[in-house]
């Protein structure tokens, strides 16, 4: 890892099942980055622990999720591809950053509202002080840049807030990040109701197209997405449904909506549904035969794990020894 460049950190949960939205809005575009940028990519199994895990089922996800950044092109020479339990110093600086942290602040943030109506049988403190953790996996690697969407701008600030309110008190400790702002991912929205995102946990099955379905899956959604009576072929706001497919093929082909729009000119939606279906195939099938073949291989993954992890361990160490020290914590005898 290119020690010279400025640090992007990012990274996803291990729950429920990524969909194509997940990966041509965030995934396809980490690729790239690690030419720009020393990238960390975490798979986040301790925020997974706010709602209840099947373990086995759990240990699996975590696993299998840091086998689809390798099988999407993320090279875990040059990124540091690691699970967010094997490193220790998260939790720990998360249980020093509540220190440093208002209630206020966290009964503001949208995200515990939603997540507490959402899962009222279970609203747990460790839902109440997620920003806090999330701010721990940002400033414990002196990030520079965070690639955020738009619902988790609210959770960069206050880990902006925290970082400037403890070195206003103890100096410069902690990089202050920013949003990245680059390369747009694109947006995608659910093929059964193209107002909201595409989302792992809808209900509706036919809305999302998941990373791992089969080619047959994927071509059925596609021809099931809801589109209009309107029979025209355009891009535009007023027609969304029609405006989604055409972002899909366009994502996954490379191609302009000006490109998309003349070549369907004359056709029906059928024939647009049809290309958008066998688009998704052709970049998903690779990516899942790809997965396959490192799950395959358990010695490689084991050995990826183990040395990103320790990558991960040596970084976030040097931040949180120097936090230890700077707030007065008794250093170990050597």
């Amino acid at each position: 890892m290119n020690k010279d460049h400025k640090v992007l950190y990012s990274g996803m949960q291990a729950t429920g099942n990524l969909t194509l939205g997940n990966y041509l809005g965030a995934l396809k575009n980490w690729v790239s980055l690690a030419d720009e940028y020393e990238c960390y990519y975490g798979v986040m199994d301790l925020h997974s622990l706010t709602v209840r895990q099947d373990p086995a089922e759990f240990r699996k996800r975590a696993r299998a999720l840091l086998t689809l950044y390798i099988a999407a092109g993320i090279d875990p020479e040059k990124n540091c591809l690691y699970l967010q339990s094997s490193v220790p110093a998260h939790a720990e600086l998360a249980w020093i950053l509540d220190c440093f942290t208002y209630m206020g602040e966290l009964s503001r943030m949208t995200q515990f509202k939603d997540k507490s109506a959402k899962h009222a049988d279970n609203v747990n403190a460790g839902l109440f002080t997620y920003p806090v953790l999330m701010a721990a996996d940002i400033l414990l690697y002196q990030t520079d840049v965070v690639p955020v969407g738009q619902d988790q701008l609210q959770h960069l600030e206050i880990t902006r807030d925290i970082a400037q309110r403890f070195n206003s008190i103890y100096g410069d400790v902690f990089t202050i990040p920013e949003p990245y702002i680059g390369k747009v991912g694109a947006k995608i929205m659910s093929l059964q109701d193209p107002s909201k995102k595409m989302s792992k946990s809808d209900e509706n099955p036919n809305a999302s197209i998941y990373l791992m379905d089969d080619p047959d899956t994927i071509r059925r959604k596609c021809k099931r997405a809801i589109t209009d009576s309107e029979a025209t072929i355009a891009y535009r706001d007023e027609q969304p449904g029609l405006k989604n497919l055409f972002d899909i093929y366009c994502t996954c082909t490379g191609k302009t909506s000006e490109e998309a729009v003349a070549e369907f000119q004359g056709q029906g939606y059928g024939q647009l549904k049809e290309a958008v279906g066998e688009a998704v195939v052709s970049i998903l099938k690779p990516m899942q035969d790809r997965m396959a073949e490192i799950a395959a291989d358990k010695s490689y993954l084991d050995k990826v794990i183990k040395e990103n992890a320790e990558r991960a361990y040596y970084s976030a160490n040097k931040t949180l020894r120097k936090v230890k020290k700077k707030i007065g914590l008794t250093e170990m005898p050597r």
